[in-house]
């Protein structure tokens, strides 16, 4: 196999779905490493509201991104393109495949498609937007997105701070739409991309999810959350499994609801994450059970490009 061009294998799906287990037998049979895409999993503060791999599950194979940045750095997806794009042509000069994986399609997109050239933004703009979501919700902001880009405010998943604040920032910083800096075309990259998406039963997928957040709550998520709470306006905390808690103690709900709204807000998100997926028609479906047909589709959309 070593005259194969080296391909990049991108693994995606919702969260819970399942997307661990098999990258690591993925990764198991055809000898190579993984590469998180997944936007909260590098900072390591942040260890049980992500779920991340456990050290158990990371010494069956070789993971990146994983605990690898501090909540107290600053560290956005253009430094994410350029850090795993040299990931992985380090992984290439030794391996034939890598695995890309993540529920976070931003950070998928810009490794496999290059990232939009947006100019710098006042970070004066960018404080006080994340304070004002912080304070009064990122429901605060939309109506002012929608006024200064309508284009993207149809596309964009408004419920996810992250990309929300992003455009805003720019559409106030310059002047101009954010969507009249996305890029038209795809950037080249020098291996092949193989996308797999994974999916359940919607039944099966929802139970999967309550369970996680059974779990979390058992292994200490409020405790995390506590060590937290001065990094509370932080984007990457601005998110489903943080927000809630931190809207327990802030006094705004008891704690039986916050569980019920996190395991909600959670049913909420994968349906989002779908969304996103379903708009590339390069992705190929299978259930996470199906590890052998997914190796043999693999094996045989290689031997086609050779």
């Amino acid at each position: 196999m070593t005259n194969l061009k080296k391909t990049l294998l991108v693994i995606m799906g919702p969260t819970a779905v399942g997307k661990t287990e098999l990258c690591i037998r993925l990764a198991q049979h055809f000898d190579t490493e993984i590469v998180s895409a997944d936007s909260r999993q590098f900072y390591r503060e942040m260890a049980i509201g992500t779920a991340k791999p456990t050290p158990e599950e990371q010494a069956e194979a070789p993971h990146h991104f994983i605990d690898s940045h501090s909540i107290s750095q600053s560290y956005n997806v253009g430094d994410y393109e350029n850090d795993a794009l040299a990931c992985l042509e380090e992984i290439f000069s030794r391996k034939n495949f890598a695995i890309l994986t993540g529920g976070s399609g931003l950070y998928l997109q810009v490794v496999t498609e290059g990232m939009d050239d947006i100019p710098e933004v006042d970070l004066q703009v960018r404080e006080r937007l994340m304070q004002q979501v912080a304070q009064d919700g990122l429901e605060s902001v939309l109506p002012q997105l929608e006024a200064l880009d309508p284009t993207f405010y149809a596309q964009v998943d408004r419920a996810n701070p992250h990309r929300v604040v992003r455009a805003l920032e720019v559409c106030l910083s310059t002047g101009k739409p954010f969507s009249s800096f996305r890029k038209k075309t795809k950037a080249e990259r020098p291996f092949d991309i193989l996308k797999i998406g994974l999916n359940r039963d919607r039944e099966e997928l929802y139970e999967r999810i309550n369970e996680r957040v059974d779990i979390m709550v058992a292994e200490g998520l409020l405790e995390e959350v506590k060590g937290l709470y001065d990094y509370k306006g932080h984007q990457a905390l601005q998110t489903v499994g943080y927000k809630e808690i931190f809207d327990y103690m802030d006094g705004q709900h008891d704690w039986e609801e916050a569980i019920r709204l996190l395991k909600r807000n959670t049913r909420r998100y994968a349906k989002r994450q779908m969304t996103w997926f379903r708009r590339d028609a390069e992705i190929h479906w299978f259930s996470p059970k199906e590890l052998e047909e997914i190796v043999m589709w693999i094996e045989e959309k290689v031997q086609k490009v050779e």
